[in-house]
């Protein structure tokens, strides 16, 4: 009896050790198949314990991460990592995608009032929540280089100021005034057109590009790649141990969601998504120099 007591204690000192040697990480990750046994303790690690912050809709948490760096460890849209590593924050990437969609239909307008195309936006008033945003980056991407548009022919008006305080919009983006609603706004026809988060449900409101669907296809096979949203960032000073402990959970909990074929894991089944979100910001003149895939990871 006294021998099995002893054992116990000894187990529950290890144990004890252990646990005192977790290093804890203050993280941001929303509720998705991919991070769902991560987050309901179904995996773990012992090096690391995440401790997840109460946030229900992650965006809006993202001026957290990249202004005041916030988190240990978060999900990040990635032309908010890519302008924010222009800026000089201290952030690294790690080659997990959280989401990703094709955003052809969210180009939007109200097709009640008139008929509209991509080709005659020159001249047009479209809303986006912030002319930084991920999917307005993508979705100006689309225009100029599938359409034709000039982007600076275009009135953006923003209802949002960027995630990345250091970021300037452009001369042809305006705020829209406070209070107001985008979708309102396009159905009162103060906008020609607006990128939105989601696809309102009314059915005066279409996408403005013609067969969203086979567009993105097109798009796809194009330029061999995908359109990725969310990713995962780390502060840069974090161990590579310490960060290589949270590739492994996020890859682990990745695995437990059957392995997405859309949220592609690793540096390399990445590279050309990420070449792709390069290219696109880049030619909008949002960053000043075409970063490497490679030094994203530094």
């Amino acid at each position: 009896m006294r021998r099995a007591r002893f054992r116990a204690h000894v187990e529950d000192r290890a144990f004890l050790l252990r646990a005192s040697r977790l290093i804890e990480l203050s993280t941001l990750l929303g509720d998705y198949p991919v991070t769902a046994a991560l987050k309901s303790g179904a995996i773990a690690s012992s090096d690391v314990s995440l401790r997840f912050a109460d946030v229900k809709v992650p965006n809006t948490a993202f001026k957290r991460v990249v202004r005041t760096l916030e988190f240990d460890v978060a999900e990040l849209a990635i032309m908010t990592f890519l302008l924010a590593r222009a800026h000089g924050k201290p952030l690294r990437l790690l080659p997990a995608v959280i989401t990703s969609r094709f955003q052809h239909p969210l180009l939007v307008y109200d097709a009640s009032r008139r008929s509209l195309t991509p080709e005659v936006l020159d001249g047009k008033r479209v809303g986006l929540r912030s002319y930084s945003v991920t999917t307005a980056t993508w979705i100006r991407g689309i225009l100029a280089t599938e359409h034709g548009v000039d982007l600076d022919r275009v009135s953006w008006v923003a209802f949002e100021e960027p995630h990345v305080a250091e970021f300037v919009d452009p001369r042809n983006v305006q705020r829209a005034p406070a209070g107001r609603d985008m979708v309102s706004m396009l159905l009162e026809g103060e906008l020609d057109a607006a990128i939105v988060g989601e696809l309102p449900r009314d059915e005066r409101i279409r996408s403005l590009i013609a067969d969203p669907a086979a567009a993105a296809t097109a798009w796809q096979r194009k330029h061999d790649a995908i359109q990725i949203n969310h990713m995962v960032v780390v502060r840069r000073d974090m161990a590579h141990s310490t960060s290589n402990a949270v590739v492994d959970l996020l890859q682990r909990s990745r695995e437990h969601a059957g392995r997405p074929a859309t949220l592609p894991f690793g540096l390399e089944a990445n590279r050309r998504n990420l070449e792709a979100a390069i290219d696109c910001v880049y030619r909008q003149r949002m960053i000043p120099q075409r970063f490497t895939v490679d030094e994203l990871f530094e």
